[in-house]
């Protein structure tokens, strides 16, 4: 196994510091050449997961949202993989985030709102999906919808799931 592989299935993360545990640990996990896709909700928790993957992996901070930037690079702060977090909300296409020459091989690449975006970019790649509000509180029908932002509270429970995509991994001997 390599990768998140063990870490596969669901995981029920407290509050944000748990989830930024969780990060901590997967960034230990991580190597250059592993692509992350987190997929959830606005105020899911993607950064927070994303601040945790930072640190796990020794990377210069801070870990913000980049939104408006598209794409940031933290360099390692002890010789490792650096990490790129990308924002794929305003990209239209996977073109549009080939287009932002990310050195997939060299780093450990975590890109929020990149489901359908990544197909192809690697072999193997890791999905992070997190649900919000999964236990009823906050939630104003069952399609899942908000009534309002302010109605969300940050402390909530989340749920992570995590699914390995691409070609199954071999056994080397």
């Amino acid at each position: 196994m390599s990768g998140l592989d063990p870490i596969l299935g669901q995981h029920d993360i407290a509050s944000p510091d748990d989830m930024e545990e969780f990060g901590r640990r997967i960034g230990g996990m991580l190597r250059p050449g592993d692509l992350v896709v987190l997929t959830g909700p606005l105020g899911a928790g993607k950064t927070t997961l994303t601040r945790g993957i930072g640190e796990g992996l020794h990377v210069r901070g801070p870990i913000q949202s980049p939104t408006f930037v598209l794409a940031r690079t933290h360099p390692s702060l002890d010789g490792g993989a650096p990490l790129v977090h990308v924002d794929a909300y305003r990209l239209g296409s996977a073109a549009e985030l080939d287009d932002l020459d990310i050195d997939f091989d060299g780093s450990v690449v975590v890109v929020e709102w990149g489901r359908g975006m990544v197909d192809g970019i690697r072999d193997v790649w890791w999905e992070l999906e997190i649900e919000r509000e999964w236990h009823g509180h906050g939630v104003d029908d069952a399609c899942g919808t908000v009534a309002h932002e302010s109605a969300l509270d940050a402390d909530a429970p989340r749920r992570v799931k995590v699914t390995r995509h691409g070609a199954p991994t071999t056994l080397e001997g």
